[in-house]
């Protein structure tokens, strides 16, 4: 994945995170609609926004589960359980 500089403090558009992450945009709207890539929505428009560095770093993490075959209802429950385990600490 391309490391670029933003210089919107490090947020970007789905298709600015696309540019960067080398990532289809289709699949990226399919992360974030089963709720796998986090991003927040704000303004008029409601335009999804995503931090860079959180983004690549969850694109990679979902890379390297694929990699390891697991399948999408896998990488879905491994997400949920790692938000469990993060949210009882």
């Amino acid at each position: 994945m391309d490391k670029k500089a933003t210089d919107k403090n490090g947020i970007l558009t789905i298709g600015e995170l696309a540019g960067v992450s080398r990532t289809r945009l289709t699949t990226l709207k399919y992360y974030t609609e089963l709720g796998i890539l986090p991003f927040s929505q704000d303004g008029e428009r409601l335009t999804r926004k995503y931090k860079e560095e959180e983004a690549l770093k969850r694109l990679e993490e979902i890379k390297r589960l694929k990699e390891k075959r697991l399948t999408i209802k896998e990488i879905i429950e491994h997400f949920t359980n790692t938000k469990t385990v993060n949210n009882n600490d």
